[in-house]
């Protein structure tokens, strides 16, 4: 079993699961076994023409083939965040690390943060009656929670 043990995945303090990418040996265990169904095989060793190259994010691996995908929150962001705070000699305030997803949804229906901090918006959301995880029931412990439509009675 030690090609399974390679591919597992484990949290760090933070609740973010973390993968190193260049050990993963392709096993698709993790995509096979993910309640959620969000880990995807990269099948394809992608091949950009000039200038697609440029739009790549410096601060992100590029994953090869062979390689499972899967929402890293941004840990670089993340990185950058523990690091300037660290430099000032303080704790990350709320909203100050800021996930591409949520910088790019123009509803700003994400919102990303402690929720930890009692303080903080994540945890007033966290707090609301409508707030549900999926596949809660199974005590996976999601790192993403929803909020229920509310539907009105007309």
């Amino acid at each position: 079993m030690p090609a399974l043990r390679q591919c597992a995945l484990r949290g760090n303090k933070e609740g973010l699961n973390n993968q190193i990418y260049n050990r993963c040996i392709g096993t698709r265990f993790c995509g096979q076994n993910c309640p959620y169904k969000v880990r995807r095989f990269n099948w394809l060793d992608w091949e950009r023409p000039e200038p697609l190259p440029m739009q790549l994010n410096p601060d992100v691996t590029v994953r090869s083939k062979g390689v499972m995908e899967k929402c890293s929150f941004c840990i670089q962001r993340i990185k950058d965040g523990h690091d300037a705070a660290k430099n000032e000699k303080r704790k990350i305030r709320d909203g100050e690390v800021v996930p591409a997803c949520v910088q790019t949804c123009p509803t700003q229906a994400l919102v990303f943060g402690n929720f930890m901090d009692p303080k903080s918006r994540v945890r007033s959301l966290i707090d609301d009656r409508r707030a549900y995880q999926v596949l809660g029931y199974l005590n996976t412990k999601p790192a993403v929670i929803y909020l229920k439509k509310v539907l009105q009675d007309i």
